[in-house]
C-alpha cells in the first residue's frame, strides 16, 4: 500500500459504498479488533477552516459487535476491496466476531499500524479519527416510511463522523 493525499483520491462514493461495500474496522493487535461489512456511509468535507476537514460518516447498529470497538478506539478504518472479495465481504457482514475468527475464515490478512487495523488485500483504505458520535432518532425522520421499514425494533444506527487522516491505495 502507498499513502496518497486525500485530494488525490479519485472515487465514486456511490458505487464504492453502496455497490462495492467496505469493511469498517476498529481495534489493534494488542487490544483486539473487529470488522463488519457496510454498504451505507458518506464521504465529504465538514467543519475545519479553509474548505473543511475531509470526513467519512459511518452508521452502526448498537448491537453490532464492531460498535464496541469503534466506541472504544480513537480511530476506525474503511477498507474497500476488488470485486473478487464480494463473497468474503458478504460473510463478514452476516457473521459476528463474537462467535469466532471470521477474518481467518475468509482468508484476509490484517495489517496493524497507527493504532488501528486494515487489510492487506484492500485496494483502498481510509484511516479515520473519530470526531463525533450521535444516534439517529425517530423524531428526525421526515419520511415516515423509513422507520418501520428499517427500524421495526427501534435499534437506530449510531452515526460516527471521522476525519480522514490517511489514505492508502494498493500498488498492485
Amino acid at each position: 500500500m502507498k499513502e496518497i493525499s486525500v485530494v488525490e483520491l479519485k472515487i465514486n462514493p456511490m458505487t464504492m459504498i453502496a455497490g462495492e461495500w467496505m469493511l469498517v474496522t476498529a481495534g489493534s493487535e494488542e487490544r483486539g479488533y473487529n470488522t463488519m461489512t457496510a454498504s451505507w456511509g458518506h464521504l465529504g468535507s465538514m467543519w475545519g477552516h479553509g474548505g473543511g476537514l475531509p470526513t467519512a460518516v459511518i452508521y452502526l447498529r448498537p448491537q453490532r459487535y464492531t460498535t464496541e470497538f469503534v466506541d472504544r478506539e480513537e480511530f476506525f478504518t474503511l477498507s474497500v476491496f476488488p470485486g473478487e472479495y464480494k463473497k468474503a465481504l458478504g460473510y463478514l457482514g452476516s457473521h459476528s466476531g463474537r462467535d469466532g475468527d471470521k477474518v481467518a475464515a475468509v482468508g484476509l490478512t490484517p495489517e496493524f499500524a497507527d493504532n488501528t487495523t486494515w487489510f492487506r488485500e484492500a485496494k483502498l483504505v481510509l484511516v479515520c479519527r473519530k470526531l463525533y458520535k450521535g444516534t439517529l432518532e425517530a423524531e428526525g425522520f421526515l419520511d415516515p416510511t423509513i422507520v418501520p421499514d428499517h427500524y421495526p425494533k427501534g435499534d437506530f444506527h449510531h452515526m460516527y463522523v471521522g476525519e480522514i487522516v490517511k489514505v492508502l491505495v494498493s500498488e498492485a
